[in-house]
């Protein structure tokens, strides 16, 4: 394909797929069911950490855990007490066990009371919220705030990644979208209005990569964090405005038709 005919496939099949018909198998399902901000933002933060693996366990691991938060996730967290973490005993989704959910819990309870919101914590380590060369360091700051909290495991960072590190990011990345993207297609929740959707980077996981490199947008073998600003970089030449928008049509590509 010519850069033109490229341009014109993906941003077709991007309006293909952001539809909210995507919603109720995805994760994403589940950030949706609340209205309260607090339940939104620790509900997505959750969502997206656990999504990796067949989409049926990880919708059925993230409604455990809404479940054993009597639903109400974001109450939970911010009046818990240490007793009220034994609901989480037993809980496993991959490698993802029972000491990393409390440890979440604490962080995420530090979190909001030293910022009020995520999203408040979020943009505490951040440079500029306007510039995408920006992304990394605000992600790694807030991994090291994460971890630094009182109560958190050093197992649990793994389950927080930290772009210098290496690590594509891709939990993280996904959380951004969902937060920040507009929700006017019925799908991002479009919650977090200090960041610009223009600096955000592309969720990268094999199905992003691969559809990537097969359309020439990404030349990096490894997917990791320079993978990310690679394909993150051909993708602003055809959106600059909103770049990660071309997400659903990697992914749809890639986990739905085959490409």
């Amino acid at each position: 394909m010519t850069p033109l005919e490229v341009q014109e496939f993906l941003l077709e099949k991007a309006d293909l797929y952001e539809v909210p018909d995507f919603i109720p198998r995805d994760p994403l399902s589940i950030p949706h069911r609340f209205t309260e901000r607090d339940d939104i933002e620790v509900a997505a933060f959750f969502a997206a950490t656990l999504a990796w693996g067949n989409r049926m366990s990880i919708l059925k691991s993230l409604h455990q855990l809404m479940e054993r938060m009597d639903h109400a996730p974001g109450s939970f967290v911010r009046d818990h007490d240490e007793r009220d973490l034994k609901v989480f005993d037993g809980f496993v989704h991959r490698t993802f066990q029972e000491e990393d959910a409390r440890s979440f819990v604490r962080g995420l309870a530090a979190l909001l009371s030293r910022h009020g919101t995520l999203e408040a914590a979020m943009l505490a380590g951040w440079s500029d919220p306007h510039s995408p060369e920006s992304v990394a360091g605000a992600l790694t700051q807030f991994h090291q705030a994460f971890m630094a909290e009182q109560g958190v495991a050093a197992r649990t960072k793994k389950h927080v990644a930290n772009p210098a590190k290496g690590s594509a990011a891709k939990r993280l990345n996904m959380f951004l979208r969902w937060m920040v993207r507009p929700a006017d297609r019925g799908v991002d929740l479009g919650l977090w209005k200090g960041i610009s959707p223009s600096v955000l980077h592309i969720p990268l996981d094999v199905h992003t990569s691969n559809v990537g490199r097969e359309l020439g947008l990404l030349t990096r073998a490894s997917n990791d964090w320079k993978a990310v600003e690679e394909l993150t970089a051909s993708l602003r030449t055809i959106d600059a405005e909103d770049p990660v928008r071309l997400d659903f049509a990697l992914f749809g590509l890639g986990a739905i038709e085959g490409f």
